[in-house]
């Protein structure tokens, strides 16, 4: 999905073409030693290149949140990164690419967040216990990453990172079914799929809020999501809260 690109150029097919069978003796003398020093400087110029390819998508990321993707261009980028337009082409052809691989790297991430968060250790814990557990890691990345959101939910968006989102979501949905089905074993399946949709959707409307919220104000709705959604629950939830064996499991 990545285009980024790693602005080493190739080697001219031309300049190999004289003295060739020369060099081919030549690397088949010096043997494995020769070959163990051969890709030092490749490595040191990958390394360069990734750590410029780092400080645009950080750029990047910057000027989406303030401007919005729509409104963003390639000088706003490279600027805010502190390089020339043209260093930054070496790179990246246009704004989508850029966008989409921010957003590869971010599904990445997220991917990692809610796979922590979803674990079925934490069917074991209290309702309150499992909200913070569940909700605090996923909460904290988006507000640590506010260009996801944009990424994410803006009209203009290149396909494939919504189509990419989309598919992320459908997977987090299966896995809010899955915690359900252990707070609520008696539960038919149908009704534990209409209860996960619906904490789904109260917990994206709730993360809009939080994020259109700073300091203090954001924690107030952070904490006003988790009592929506406890006192929402709690009614459903047996006194025993503790999951059956066969419900600890993750798809």
């Amino acid at each position: 999905m990545s285009q980024a690109r790693s602005g080493s150029a190739e080697p001219a097919e031309g300049a190999e073409s004289a003295g060739g069978a020369a060099r081919a003796g030549d690397a088949a003398r010096a043997g494995k030693a020769g070959k163990a020093e051969a890709p030092a400087r490749p490595r040191r110029r990958q390394a360069r290149g990734e750590a410029r390819i780092a400080q645009l998508l950080k750029a990047a990321a910057n000027v989406f949140c303030t401007t919005g993707y729509t409104a963003a261009s390639t000088n706003a980028i490279a600027r805010e990164a502190g390089v020339s337009p043209g260093t930054l082409y070496q790179f990246f052809p246009n704004k989508e690419a850029i966008a989409v691989e921010l957003g590869d790297q971010l599904l990445t991430r997220w991917r990692e967040t809610y796979g922590a968060a979803f674990l079925a250790d934490h069917l074991a814990l209290p309702l309150d216990g499992m909200l913070d557990a569940t909700l605090d890691p996923l909460i904290e990345f988006n507000c640590e990453n506010p260009a996801f959101t944009v990424l994410m939910h803006g009209s203009e968006i290149p396909g494939m990172v919504t189509k990419d989102h989309d598919a992320v979501h459908v997977t987090m949905l299966a896995r809010v079914e899955t915690i359900l089905a252990g707070y609520l074993p008696d539960a038919p399946p149908a009704e534990v799929t209409r209860i996960a949709t619906m904490i789904f959707n109260i917990f994206k409307s709730g993360l809009d809020v939080i994020m259109a919220h700073e300091g203090d104000e954001r924690e107030a709705y952070i904490r006003e999501l988790k009592t929506v959604l406890h006192r929402y629950l709690e009614p459903m939830t047996p006194a025993d809260t503790a999951a059956r064996p066969d419900s600890l499991h993750t798809p």
